[in-house]
């Protein structure tokens, strides 16, 4: 006998949910920062702005006219990426652009701090975008211990990311300040996924909320 509830809804194997979250993270993350490196070396820092924008809103489109759940991961990188990009141009100030990253981190992660005296942590918020997560899955304890834990560990990791930036605007020349931060930003991004996926792949694991690795793919 298992503590874990019995529940007859199919369960994803770990594979589909790995390429989901991987799916996500290119499309809000890694490619917006990949065409802004790119766009500002071969244009300027507006093309840069302006090719990122694009990707974001036309990637928000396409899950909208091909009717697909709203990442709440692209919207917030969309909404980040927006302010801004208008505040720079309200300004004409692009400094004050590069700079907002590591006051948008610091931001995240007071938000990721204080939902942690809440009964509902950050990550439980963001965790439908990678697993069909339903109330009963939410409410159990090993579950909602997972999302505390995950939610202090993106935290510090947006934390650190906003110090580190800092660091590089005051040190660094722009090319290279541009470079060292896509580098960061996507670093951070995947060694932030890796620990999540494997923290939540062991309690999915005891939960029984992966299918077995060998089971029929239902139709």
């Amino acid at each position: 006998m298992t503590d874990a509830p019995a529940d007859a809804t199919p369960h994803p194997r770990l594979g589909a949910i790995l390429r989901h979250l991987a799916a996500s993270l290119l499309l809000a993350v890694i490619v917006p920062s990949l065409l802004f490196w790119t766009c500002l070396h071969i244009g300027d820092v507006w093309a840069a702005l302006g090719a990122a924008l694009t990707w974001c809103y036309g990637a928000m489109a396409w899950r909208v006219g091909t009717r697909r759940r709203a990442s709440v991961l692209l919207w917030l990188s969309a909404a980040g990426l927006t302010a801004k990009t208008v505040f720079s141009l309200a300004t004409g100030n692009t400094f004050i652009y590069f700079l907002q990253p590591a006051a948008t981190d610091l931001a995240i992660a007071i938000v990721f701090l204080v939902s942690l005296t809440g009964a509902r942590p950050m990550v439980s918020r963001l965790a439908g975008d990678f697993y069909p997560m339903t109330d009963d899955v939410a409410a159990r304890p090993r579950v909602q211990r997972l999302f505390w834990h995950l939610t202090l560990l993106w935290a510090m990791l947006c934390l650190a990311q906003s110090a580190v930036t800092v660091w590089l605007l005051e040190t660094a020349s722009m090319g290279t300040f541009v470079a060292a931060r896509t580098g960061l930003t996507t670093g951070v991004a995947i060694a932030g996924a890796a620990v999540t996926v494997a923290l939540a792949a062991r309690i999915a694991r005891s939960e029984g909320l992966l299918a077995p690795k060998y089971a029929a793919t239902p139709a």
